[in-house]
């Protein structure tokens, strides 16, 4: 009995020991390393004090709108904005026992995206965010090279070229349904779900081809899923949380394990028919799995080292849903928002969509003669990018610039932030003008590291053509039909959820031309 006391009581001190180092000992040491350095930011203190303030501050911002323009940080990133107003650009904030210093240097950031020193990765998801994405955009190393190399030919220009009808396809589908609404000369929508619907809808058709049903139930699994995960993404720090019984809790496993089913199903069937002798589809998913057995091939038919497993291709699947629908999405509603605020260069898009396919469809080849639109989109995706934050994570000692950066701290890179930098882009930073774009992003950002929508370096987007082209063929086929402006009714709340999002909806009214 004495000695099971004993061995309780050493077991007690040592887990007591190993918590007062996680949440106080470790956390001070790092913030004396950080204010050696000049960074600045509120002292560490027990219980998540920053986490409450920013549940706080971001709950506060969106109780109420804005004003009609682009100066939307204070919106969107209100703790971010509040703590480089307090304490400086060099400043950090705690994410309970870790702190997240800010760096806005384009210059440091191509050091950290190229990942030139090979000591910066991607921060490992909660497990109960891992549901949702994981795939090539969370692995690192080797098995990060392996996805990658395999992934790359599913998004060849050439095999895109292919997934042109499907995006077609989708398209007509928006606009026919919107010619009907506004079949007495105009109609209010809300485009944001119309637009949700169409990249969800491109998604299922072009990553699984005829299975389009099971695409669509996945699509829309995964949209609850990812609202559920907002709901509790504030509790994600606190240690143990994924395993409470919670109703939400268990409805996100619920939902991994039917997106799993329907996903493994439709990947069996597919591997059954290549062995019965049927060409692979062209499709996201024949295109994956014909790519993985070559590379197995090429290695000596070594699949366990050197293909994709079943988990693995259903977790790519799973990515290619949550970013390819979301990317797109957020790019075309602000397109239609901002197009809206700015008349003028709606009237330029059009004209140009119609110089070159007139009321015909558009064509693959003649959308890289979108000028003015590509100029647009880039306007967008500098002042509204999909993912306003980039995070990494330092595991050694770091030598960036002039900082050494101490282990175990996470980097973030605001990329809303570095847009709208003044010294880069001039006095206007915050304001709409594709005009800066005329020339090409080289040209704009004077081939810094300052425009990163979908990231940069080696792990940039492999979606980025699919997105743009998608946007494009969407773009210009609504520009042929309509003209539009924002209604009375909308408001201005920008938010972040996956993505950028307007948290009220794109109240727009549409003018049939």
């Amino acid at each position: 009995m004495t000695i099971l006391l004993v061995i309780s009581a050493v077991l007690v001190s040592y887990l007591v020991g190993k918590v007062f180092i996680w949440l106080w000992w470790k956390p001070r040491k790092l913030e004396k390393l950080l204010r050696e350095q000049g960074f600045n930011g509120t002292p560490h203190m027990f219980m998540f004090r920053d986490l409450r303030q920013f549940a706080t501050m971001t709950e506060r911002v969106r109780s109420k709108p804005m004003n009609l323009s682009h100066r939307i940080i204070p919106r969107v990133l209100p703790s971010i904005h509040e703590t480089i107003q307090t304490h400086g650009p060099m400043s950090y904030i705690w994410f309970g026992a870790t702190p997240r210093v800010y760096i806005a240097d384009p210059e440091l950031i191509r050091d950290i995206l190229s990942n030139k020193f090979g000591h910066f990765s991607k921060r490992k998801p909660n497990p109960l965010l891992k549901l949702l994405i994981q795939g090539v955009v969370s692995y690192e190393g080797e098995k990060w090279a392996k996805h990658r190399r395999i992934i790359i030919p599913a998004f060849h220009l050439e095999k895109l070229k292919l997934m042109v009808p499907a995006f077609y396809a989708s398209c007509a589908d928006l606009v026919e349904r919107w010619e009907k609404l506004a079949s007495n000369g105009s109609t209010e929508v809300d485009a944001w779900p119309d637009i949700q619907k169409l990249t969800g809808d491109v998604i299922s058709r072009t990553a699984f081809g005829s299975c389009y049903e099971e695409g669509q139930r996945i699509f829309q699994l995964q949209t609850e899923q990812a609202k559920l995960l907002l709901e509790v993404v504030q509790f994600l720090f606190i240690p143990g949380f994924r395993f409470l019984p919670t109703k939400k809790n268990k409805r996100i496993k619920e939902i991994d394990r039917e997106v799993r089913s329907i996903l493994s199903d439709l990947i069996n069937k597919r591997e059954n028919a290549t062995k019965d002798g049927e060409a692979h589809k062209d499709d996201l998913l024949g295109m994956l799995l014909d790519s993985n057995r070559k590379h197995i091939q090429e290695n000596n038919d070594n699949s366990k080292k050197f293909g994709m497993t079943i988990r693995d291709v259903i977790e790519e699947c799973k990515l290619f849903y949550i970013a390819g629908q979301e990317t797109t999405s957020s790019l075309l509603v602000w397109t239609m928002i901002a197009l809206s605020m700015h008349p003028e260069w709606q009237a330029q898009a059009r004209e140009e969509v119609l110089r070159v396919f007139g009321s015909d469809k558009p064509s693959f080849d003649g959308l890289g003669r979108l000028k003015i639109v590509a100029m647009i989109f880039y306007e967008v995706l500098r002042l509204y990018p999909p993912v306003v934050i980039l995070i990494r994570h330092n595991y050694k000692e770091m030598k960036l610039g002039n900082l050494t950066l101490p282990p175990g701290v996470e980097i973030a890179l605001p990329a809303i932030l570095v847009h709208r930098d003044r010294a880069i882009w001039g006095e206007d930073a915050e304001e709409f003008n594709p005009k800066r774009f005329s020339e090409g992003i080289s040209k704009a950002t004077n081939n810094q590291a300052s425009f990163f929508p979908f990231g940069w370096g080696p792990r940039i987007c492999l979606g980025q053509s699919f997105a743009l082209i998608e946007a494009k063929i969407a773009m210009a086929m609504i520009l042929q039909r309509f003209s539009f402006e924002l209604s009375p009714t909308y408001v201005h709340a920008p938010c972040t959820g996956i993505t950028l999002q307007p948290q009220h909806g794109a109240q727009i009214v549409l003018h049939k031309l």
